[in-house]
């Protein structure tokens, strides 16, 4: 009886066994990237794709030559009074303190408003901001692939004078840290600051 109920056990736990080792199994994820990702873009691999753009040293370059390593990619405007030139400024300060981490990720900066931003405006922009910053424009057709296949938003706003040189474009504000041979690894919103981008940036780069 005794030898029974031992053999009855026994099989039970290793019934149990089998059952935690089927579900840690079927629930492990083949995504060496999810301790890092954020849960709102586990669908975001739609994220980014082909473009052909001009650099600020007016060279004609496309995505595979830009994102030739990591990098943070945000979509914005010289003339941009005051959210541009914000973010642009933290995400250069991310890529300061993972430069001191030993890690390096180029800061790119496309435009939407190819009107104005030629690549020598986007040269003093960039130059300002981080000495590694890669500037981007190009046609209006250009720009527009480039926002399409990064999902963005932008709008010209006309002036209320006709004859005022100045607008202002509406755009959205994320930037988008991509990897090569990956592609889109995950966003960061404005609230983002630069110690948290530089602590999920990292943590993507050791997972490789």
């Amino acid at each position: 009886m005794t030898r029974i109920v031992a053999i009855a056990a026994a099989g039970i736990l290793i019934a149990l066994m089998g059952g935690l080792w089927l579900a840690t199994t079927l629930g492990r994820s083949d995504d060496k990237f999810a301790q890092c990702r954020s849960g709102a873009v586990a669908g975001g691999a739609a994220i980014g794709g082909p473009f052909t753009l001009v650099d600020e040293t007016g060279k004609t370059v496309t995505d595979a030559e830009v994102l030739d390593e990591p990098a943070l990619v945000y979509f914005g405007y010289t003339f941009c009074p005051d959210v541009c030139p914000m973010d642009a400024a933290r995400n250069a300060e991310a890529v300061e303190l993972l430069e001191e981490r030993g890690y390096e990720v180029k800061p790119v900066f496309i435009s939407i408003d190819p009107e104005r931003d030629t690549p020598e405006q986007l040269a003093e922009f960039t130059d300002y901001m981080h000495p590694r910053m890669l500037g981007l424009t190009g046609t209006p057709e250009q720009v527009k692939a480039a926002s399409q296949a990064y999902k963005t938003f932008y709008q010209k706003q006309e002036p209320e004078d006709k004859d005022d040189e100045f607008y202002l474009v509406s755009h959205s504000t994320q930037t988008y840290f991509m990897l090569p041979g990956t592609g889109f690894a995950d966003f960061f919103s404005r609230e983002a600051t630069p110690e948290q981008m530089a602590d999920k940036v990292a943590c993507f780069l050791d997972a490789l």
